[in-house]
């Protein structure tokens, strides 16, 4: 599994550049942003090259920030390729809580998946590339 960061925003102008100006001045690359809203404030989800200093530089920025357990698999590129790692995970009896999806050059299209840890036997056993924090992250965490 890898770690997502999860950060808490308030829904006003400026507060995502706040965040990724606090990211990119600590030299952190974001591999992925998903966002999602309420009312009142809305949570990023960020995969990037060093999690733990991710959230020591966007804490000292003033965010609240976490890191969540994950799993990224790669999607074969192929039509219904997202399908096939689905039917790995319903096959298995494993619930989505949530996820979205990220491109590299290199590897193509990932999907982060929070789900149970149970999730990564499943998904490698019918054939389909985990991600490890060695693929994705710049120094051991």
């Amino acid at each position: 599994m890898i770690d997502q960061l999860t950060v808490f925003l308030e829904n006003t102008r400026g507060r995502l550049t706040s965040l990724c100006r606090a990211l990119g001045d600590a030299d952190i690359q974001m591999h992925s942003l998903a966002l999602a809203d309420t009312t009142d404030y809305g949570i990023a989800r960020i995969i990037c090259d060093d999690p733990k200093g991710a959230v020591a530089a966007i804490s000292e920025a003033g965010f609240t920030a976490n890191l969540t357990k994950v799993v990224a698999v790669e999607v074969p590129d192929v039509p219904g390729g997202l399908a096939s790692v689905l039917d790995a995970l319903d096959n298995a009896g494993i619930n989505i809580e949530y996820c979205y999806c990220f491109a590299d050059a290199d590897k193509g299209a990932t999907v982060a998946f929070k789900v149970d840890e149970s999730a990564i036997g499943a998904l490698e056993g019918a054939g389909f590339k985990v991600l490890h924090p060695e693929d994705l992250y710049k120094t051991a965490q």
